[in-house]
C-alpha cells in the first residue's frame, strides 16, 4: 500500500494508522496519547531527553553501573559536552530487598541532581529494579527520573500516569514483538520541551489541534513508519493468545522464568544475581571465572556454534565477573532450559 502510492499514503491513511498506533500503545501504558512519541529505539529516547535538557557545569545527572552501556554513553557524551557531573550509584549484588537499590540511589543525590536515568529492568543484569519507589522518592526531592523501560512494554505491567514520571522511553520490538525499529518516548505535561534530534518540517507546521511536541515527533523526515504501525495488532495478538489476556502472558512468562532459573541453579550449580522479588522474564547466572575474556566470549561462541543455542554471555570487568542471561517469552518452554543446563554442565566442566 505505502509502496504502490507513497505520497497518498504519508498524507492519508498513513495518517489514521499512525494515530491508531499512538493510541493503542497510550492505553496500553495508560499515558496521554499527546505525550506520546515514536522513536526507533529506547537508546534514542535517551540521547534525545539527554540533547534536549538545559543540563550545564553545576548540574549532575545520576546513572546506576547497571545502565545499559549505550545510555551510559550518550550521558557520558553529553556530560562532555555540557559540563554536567554524572554520579553513579553502585548496585551491590546480589539484589535481595528494594532498600539496599534505594540507598544506593539517594547516596548519589545532592541538591544539584537534575536527571536520573533509573531502569525498568536492568538490561545486562536482568534485575527488576523498584523503578516506582525511585521515581516517587526522587521526584519528591525535586529530581526528574528518566525512565529506561527498554525492557518494559509487554515485559511488566507500566501505568505512566500512575508513575507520574518525567520521561519514560521503551522498545515495542522486544517483548511486544513488533519488528524492529519501533520505540516510544513519553514526557509529562509539563515536560514536553522536548526537541527531536532531527528538526524538520514538525518545528513551524501550524499547530491547530495538535501541539508542538506532537508535531515535531512525528515527522523527522521520511522513514518507513510500519514498525510503529504494527504496534495494535501486536498488542491486539499477543493480548489475544490466553484466555487472562496480558496480564496472564507476563504471569506465564514470570513463572517460566523462575522454574528456569532453580533449575539451572540446581543442575549446574549457578549463582544469580538477585531473589526471586526482583525477577521479570529475565535471569541474570554468575559464570565461573574472570572477566578478562575476549568479546565474544568463547562460551558464546560454542553454545551458538555446538547447541544452537543463541544466549547473550558478557563480561563485567568492575566486578570481575562474567554473566549469562535467559529470557523467557510465551514462544519458550522448559525443555529449551534444560538443554541448556546440560550444554553448560559440559562446557563449563570441559
Amino acid at each position: 500500500m505505502m509502496e504502490s502510492d507513497p505520497v497518498s499514503f504519508i498524507d492519508g491513511h498513513g495518517r489514521h494508522l499512525w494515530g491508531d498506533a499512538v493510541t493503542s500503545l497510550s492505553e496500553f501504558l495508560n499515558a496521554e496519547p499527546s505525550g506520546m512519541a515514536f522513536v526507533p529505539n529506547a537508546t534514542s529516547g535517551v540521547n534525545t531527553v539527554l540533547s534536549s535538557l538545559d543540563l550545564g557545569a553545576g548540574d549532575e545527572v545520576l546513572v546506576t553501573d547497571t545502565t545499559y552501556q549505550a545510555c551510559r554513553n550518550a550521558v557520558d557524551y553529553q556530560a562532555r559536552n555540557k559540563g554536567f557531573k554524572v554520579e553513579v550509584a553502585q548496585i551491590s549484588l546480589p539484589v535481595t530487598n528494594d532498600e539496599a537499590v534505594i540507598d544506593s540511589v539517594l547516596g548519589k543525590i545532592s541538591e544539584r541532581t537534575r536527571l536520573a536515568l533509573i531502569d525498568t529492568v536492568s538490561s545486562p543484569t536482568g534485575i527488576r529494579l523498584p523503578f516506582e519507589k525511585l521515581i516517587r522518592i526522587l521526584g519528591g526531592r525535586g529530581v526528574d527520573v528518566l525512565l529506561d523501560a527498554a525492557h518494559g512494554p509487554g515485559l511488566l505491567p507500566i501505568d505512566l500516569k500512575e508513575l507520574n514520571v518525567a520521561f519514560a522511553t521503551g522498545n515495542c520490538h522486544k517483548w511486544l514483538c513488533t519488528p524492529k525499529g519501533s520505540a516510544f518516548l513519553y514526557a509529562r505535561e509539563d515536560k514536553r520541551g522536548l526537541r527531536p534530534l532531527v528538526i524538520s518540517h514538525g518545528a513551524t507546521l501550524p499547530i491547530g489541534q495538535s501541539s508542538r511536541f506532537r508535531l515535531e515527533f512525528d515527522w523527522t523526515g521520511t522513514v518507513d513508519p510500519t514498525p510503529w504501525m504494527c504496534i495494535p495488532f501486536a498488542i491486539s495478538f499477543f493480548g489475544s493468545l490466553l484466555p487472562g489476556g496480558w496480564q496472564e502472558v507476563m504471569a506465564r512468562n514470570r513463572k517460566l522464568a523462575l522454574t528456569a532459573r532453580r533449575l539451572i541453579m540446581d543442575k549446574v550449580g549457578l549463582d544469580t544475581v538477585c531473589s526471586e522479588d526482583f525477577i521479570s522474564s529475565m535471569v541474570a547466572f554468575v559464570l565461573p571465572g574472570e572477566s578478562a575474556l575476549p568479546d565474544p566470549d568463547p562460551l558464546h561462541e560454542v553454545l551458538l556454534k555446538k547447541y544452537k543455542i543463541q544466549i547473550p554471555v558478557y563480561a563485567w570487568p568492575e566486578h570481575n565477573a562474567r554473566y549469562i542471561r535467559i529470557s523467557c517469552q510465551l514462544y519458550n518452554n522448559i525443555d529449551q532450559y534444560d538443554r541448556l543446563a546440560d550444554a553448560l554442565n559440559f562446557e563449563l566442566r570441559a
